[in-house]
């Protein structure tokens, strides 16, 4: 493997050497068939070191039985559809070929020459489809209900939102070269006469908190934490590099950027395996479609999932997706549902098509032809934690009662006016619920009003398409509010005699609990009896997650937090004061001033001295110690990131379920009256729930019984007159 990747990059490097002459000079061969010869060259050279790395991967994973190390099973869990491996793999190309015709340098000597290269490269790639705007149907169906893939909801801009297109940045990017290198790549790059510090030694000098040191919120129940979860799965997807193999990568060798670990810890290698997010087609090439050829644009990173808040956690992001997922042979309009186990009657999600190898891990001893494979949901991390399959359970069974309703109240609709109508419905929810209950205790009265505010009607202006600072920063600030326990609750919302509450680390992608440990119900009590964590800057992320996240019976786990930051860095994201700048908050230049925005001087200490300068913090580091705006769950910079994004998922969607052409006023009505624990009594064994599922209750005062839960009629989606 090695030795063909060898070969295939000098390959690279001498068609470069032998073009690049020619380049300079701007005549000669390049105007002419030889200079489309050694274009083609490149490109030819470039794709088969692709695909050597691609095949070589997954040839290596076709050979083993089982996942053998936490990062392939992270990797599998974050595997893309086809389209999406398609434009991972078209991007890479395009990108080591401009970077071998030393194109990403300033290109304003050569601008006619440097936009047909690029639109060359563009086409001979394979990108080129990508990067044209689809062509909208103009149907009633098309204006009704939302495409699948979530393009064409902006009329003008169908690609803002759209899956597997490239995340939105508000910021430009920050490549140690400019292009696409990540920050930290190279060792003696100084920021501001620092080097940045490895990214484990931040989580072990002021991340990580044992588990039981953890100070649990005396507010808010697990159920926040679930939901906020659920809801980043429901926006967004990096998949890491089509051609990653990162195993055994110990230096910098793109796709590879391992995290380093202390030169004392045992064992070797001496680093966790990391593989850069997969790019997205118009990396490089953006700047020749837009004719803005200062330099070919820098690395983009590619956002497989709609942006929309649109339950595609329970539907799919492409029709392949959601072909898989419908029911075609059950009632009109159904979900599938798992054939071989039942939940106390109710369904369980169905299982995913085995792979190999298999990616869910196994109960104690149970033998190979019985092992349990992953659930089988809208979104691939359905089974990451025990709290997560419960929530996409209860969304799969409510799809599907919905869906029996509505077919009993309109026995003349067909089974795709059942599904699409169901699926409206389930879409609405799920954008109230996270804009009405959730989205205003994480930011705070006073930060909602400023960044969200009520609704004014669509803008087909704004732009949804989830940014890159959001998905790979800001919304992480819920790993902070992880508990080291998923806690499993009997009837009385005691803890459960047979189900001891569980370590994540004895819990991660393990649907088999859920089958032989009593179902969803005892989760779900957990989630609503049980408090979440509180982030607290000295308190940020407990062990479960920074030391033992996705062990398997083999050596090894991977480092959540550590994780976070070099994401960061591969995403280029510019430092934490850049941030806090374009929010309108002040810079913070000095410990002092830091110590204005986090009151603990022991974190702000640490965190200088390992930074050197407040520019170089991490972002997500940054945002995460900064102290909590009053009654709420984020500091102000987050506040402010999270506030602007959901603020534009809202008023840049034209289907959102408050634009008066997409429900009635009387279904309108309806769906504000109902709630997440409407949602836990229609579709659980529970018969009592708090009438706010955030809130942390207890048994019984705080909760009632489900038949006085306001829930939503469906009589105003009884279709009078024949369609």
């Amino acid at each position: 493997m090695r030795k063909h990747t060898i070969v295939a990059v000098t390959l690279v490097v001498v068609c470069a050497g032998v073009l690049l002459p020619f380049i300079s000079r701007g005549k000669g061969l390049l105007w002419g068939k030889a200079r489309n010869a050694h274009v083609r060259s490149v490109l030819e050279a470039s794709e088969r070191m692709v695909d050597r790395a691609i095949y070589a991967s997954l040839e290596r994973n076709h050979r083993k039985r089982d996942i053998t190390s936490p990062s392939q099973l992270l990797s599998f869990s974050k595997l893309p559809e086809p389209t999406s491996r398609a434009i991972s793999r078209a991007a890479e190309i395009a990108e080591a070929s401009i970077q071998a015709l030393g194109l990403t340098q300033p290109l304003s000597q050569f601008p006619v020459l440097s936009e047909e290269l690029l639109n060359m490269i563009a086409n001979l790639s394979g990108c080129l489809p990508y990067m044209l705007p689809p062509k909208c149907p103009n149907t009633c169906l098309a204006n009704k209900y939302r495409l699948i893939t979530g393009a064409c909801n902006n009329r003008e801009h169908p690609t803002w939102g759209a899956s597997n297109t490239a995340l939105a940045r508000w910021l430009p990017p920050a490549y140690e070269d400019g292009f696409s290198q990540p920050r930290g790549w190279n060792p003696d790059f100084l920021y501001h006469g620092f080097r940045l510090p490895p990214v484990r030694e931040v989580t072990t000098q002021v991340i990580r908190v044992p588990n039981e040191a953890v100070t649990e919120d005396d507010q808010y129940s697990d159920f926040l934490t679930v939901w906020g979860q659920y809801i980043d799965h429901d926006i967004a997807l990096t998949p890491q590099s089509s051609s990653a193999d990162c195993q055994l990568a110990c230096e910098n060798r793109s796709p590879c950027f391992p995290i380093q670990l202390p030169a004392d810890t045992p064992p070797v290698p001496q680093c966790l395996s990391f593989s850069r997010s997969a790019a997205a087609c118009g990396s490089g090439l953006r700047s020749a479609l837009l004719a803005n050829l200062s330099a070919a644009a820098a690395r983009q990173q590619m956002n497989a999932l709609t942006s929309f808040l649109d339950a595609s956690t329970v539907y799919g992001s492409s029709a392949a997706a959601e072909r898989d997922l419908r029911d075609w042979t059950a009632g009109p309009g159904r979900l599938r549902v798992n054939a071989r186990h039942r939940d106390a009657g109710r369904a369980f999600l169905p299982f995913a098509p085995l792979r190999t190898p298999a990616a869910c891990a196994p109960a104690p001893g149970a033998p190979r032809l019985t092992r349990m494979p992953c659930f089988l949901a809208g979104d691939g991390r359905a089974s990451e934690v025990p709290g997560l399959a419960a929530l996409h359970t209860l969304w799969l069974r409510e799809h599907n009662r919905l869906a029996a309703a509505l077919e009993a109240l309109n026995p003349h609709w067909s089974a795709e006016t059942v599904y699409q109508e169901a699926r409206k419905v389930v879409g609405a929810l799920h954008q109230i619920i996270t804009l009405r209950d959730y989205v205003p205790r994480i930011l705070g009265p006073d930060a909602f009003r400023q960044y969200v505010g009520p609704y004014e009607g669509y803008n087909s202006t704004v732009n949804p398409t989830v940014s890159n600072v959001f998905s790979t920063a800001a919304f992480r600030f819920g790993h902070a509010t992880i508990h080291p326990l998923a806690r499993r609750l009997d009837a009385t919302f005691e803890d459960h005699p047979d189900l001891p509450p569980l370590l994540l680390g004895d819990a991660f992608f393990s649907p088999w609990r859920l089958i032989q440990e009593g179902g969803v119900d005892p989760i779900l009590r957990g989630l609503l009896a049980r408090p979440a964590k509180l982030q607290v800057p000295e308190q940020l992320m407990n062990e479960e997650l920074t030391e033992r996240l996705f062990v398997l019976s083999t050596p090894g786990s991977l480092d959540l937090a550590s994780l976070n930051l070099q994401r960061g860095r591969d995403h280029g994201l510019p430092g934490y004061n850049a941030w806090r700048e374009l929010c309108g908050l002040p810079r913070l230049q000095t410990p002092a001033e830091l110590r204005r925005a986090v009151a603990n001087r022991s974190v702000v200490d640490r965190i200088m001295a390992l930074y050197g300068h407040t520019d170089n913090i991490d972002v997500w580091l940054g945002g995460l110690v900064e102290d909590l705006l009053p009654g709420a769950r984020t500091g102000p910079l987050f506040a402010c990131i999270i506030g602007k994004q959901m603020k534009a998922l809202r008023d840049g969607d034209r289907l959102w379920w408050e634009n008066s052409p997409v429900f009635t006023e009387a279904q309108r009505r309806q769906l504000g009256k109902h709630s997440l624990s409407r949602v836990v009594c229609d579709n659980s064994g529970l018969t009592h729930v708090p009438r706010d599922a955030f809130r942390v209750g207890r048994f019984p005062q705080d909760f009632e019984s489900c038949e006085h839960i306001p829930g939503l009629d469906l009589e105003p989606w009884r279709e009078m007159f024949l369609q």
